[in-house]
């Protein structure tokens, strides 16, 4: 049997996490969902990884919700509902939360639940082919477990529109409302995603992990003196560490940080 869900890592530490049921569009179902999240945990506990690079198999990126499953679902009581929702919200927030750098590596058919993949990572290209909808009106249904991700990335604006309508949009209104940062010629995707991968792995991971802690708790604060304490005392802790003192001797010496490295082989 194909496992759905594949897992590589290269001698770097960096992870690439695939969908890999090609033949329906990288369309999730409950066994997905289960073998994500168990994905996700492992990585978040993992040293090592320096960051995850998300993709789909073959000619589209998710398609979302598999539609034979979401049929299922419908014949099932309100509680049971819940509790196959409820393992969707806790696939998208263990992606969201994973403490290093993510990559969505976006190709084809981005719809429904695989837009919330997508803003769920910190870091979305799209080749300039690719499609996006919040399709899930078109099912008589909303897109409740990927509006916290989606509303973050695009606004309520935008969210407004697109919510209620379902329509398509293409790469360039993706980047246009926030929802990706690159878009690039198809044939350039891989490229880019490598691009940028090397300028993380320019980073100290430690660093990293604390930019994005950092972004977590101080997003939408009010700048008070708990803000200030808070953002102050984060600074300090990695300033006085080991990493930090690598890192600006390694700058001052006109020498690579220890943490940069080039090797790509598998592991």
């Amino acid at each position: 049997m194909t496992d759905p869900v594949l897992l590589s890592v290269d001698g770097r530490g960096i992870a690439t996490v695939s969908l890999n049921c090609p033949d329906i569009a990288n369309a999730f179902d409950a066994e997905v969902i289960a073998r994500l999240n168990e994905t996700f945990a492992d990585l978040a506990r993992r040293k090592e990884i320096r960051a995850v690079v998300l993709r789909g198999e073959g000619k589209h990126f998710s398609a979302g919700a598999n539609l034979n499953w979401m049929k299922a679902a419908a014949a099932q009581d309100q509680h049971e509902n819940f509790r196959d929702a409820m393992r969707l919200a806790d696939m998208l927030a263990a992606l969201d939360s994973l403490p290093m750098p993510t990559i969505a590596r976006v190709q084809g058919a981005a719809m429904g639940g695989g837009t919330g993949l997508c803003a769920c990572c910190d870091i979305a290209v799209a080749a300039e082919s690719a499609k996006f909808a919040f399709s899930e009106v078109r099912l008589g249904i909303l897109p409740g477990t990927i509006s916290p991700y989606v509303l973050r990335a695009i606004g309520p604006r935008a969210a407004r529109r697109y919510f209620v309508t379902g329509e398509r949009f293409d790469a360039a209104k993706a980047r246009e409302m926030g929802l990706v940062h690159e878009v690039v010629p198809d044939d350039q995707l891989d490229m880019a995603v490598d691009r940028l991968v090397a300028e993380i792995l320019k980073g100290g991971p430690q660093a990293q992990r604390a930019c994005k802690a950092l972004v977590f708790e101080i997003q939408n604060k009010e700048v008070d003196a708990l803000v200030r304490r808070d953002s102050a005392d984060r600074i300090a802790r990695l300033r006085a560490g080991e990493e930090a003192r690598e890192g600006f001797n390694a700058f001052l010496e006109k020498r690579p940080a220890p943490w940069i490295v080039d090797s790509g082989e598998e592991g």
